[in-house]
């Protein structure tokens, strides 16, 4: 059955939002006399609820209490300046232009809420495109659960034999494979160390290889 999609994640694949919050939360660690290594933060990466809350694990570094609702304003503002600096990845604009000239549909499957997403991608004039979003507010489970692809295939009328995903992480890889679909990991600077074996392709950057010869792999 002939590939008639692509399936983005977002955060880390199409904009690296990732890096731009662990430094945010380094800075805020720096203030209070102690650091943040990135082991633990790859522990959320890809997912979200309590796989690692960096308020408690700041207090258990300090010994003591936080005022979480300054630290939470703070690390905002500056996270979200950080991002304001960030292009789509490398390879990105290129991907998607080349997926259009091939007639394949296009959707984003994101455990990010769907005003985040959204709100990025017309920000970079990406919004239109894609033809289906599926965010981590309209499902039960989000990543590593395959509820988000399978939302996404719904909406593009796909099974998942037709459908590629397009991953940065663990979490993301293993929803996309527990989805039955493809998976290519294209790691970003935070997720470049975690183990992305399980995706069917790997590539340092989506710049790395033309869309169409990855197509003829996958046929």
């Amino acid at each position: 059955m002939a590939i008639s999609a692509l399936i983005f994640d977002f955060d880390g694949t199409i904009l690296d939002t990732e890096t731009p919050e662990f430094e945010s939360w380094c800075e805020e660690f720096t203030l209070h006399g102690t650091t943040l290594a990135p082991e633990w933060w790859s522990r959320c990466i890809g997912t979200a609820g309590v796989a690692f809350d960096p308020y408690d694990h700041l207090e258990r570094s300090i010994g003591r209490s936080v005022v979480r609702v300054a630290i939470r304003a703070r690390r905002r503002a500056q996270h979200l300046a950080l991002i304001a600096q960030q292009q789509p990845r490398p390879g990105v604009l290129q991907w998607i232009g080349d997926a259009h000239g091939a007639g394949l549909s296009l959707a984003v499957a994101s455990t990010s809420h769907r005003d985040w997403v959204h709100g990025h991608l017309h920000r970079l004039g990406l919004h239109a495109s894609f033809s289906h979003t599926a965010c981590g507010d309209e499902v039960d489970h989000v990543k590593p659960a395959p509820d988000l692809y399978r939302l996404a295939l719904k909406r593009l009328a796909r099974t998942p034999g037709q459908a590629i995903a397009i991953e940065d992480s663990p979490n993301g890889i293993a929803a996309a494979k527990a989805a039955g679909l493809f998976c290519i990991a294209v790691p970003n600077p935070m997720t470049r160390a975690l183990d992305l074996s399980a995706a069917d392709l790997h590539l340092a950057s989506l710049s790395d290889a033309p869309l169409a010869e990855v197509l003829r792999a996958f046929a």
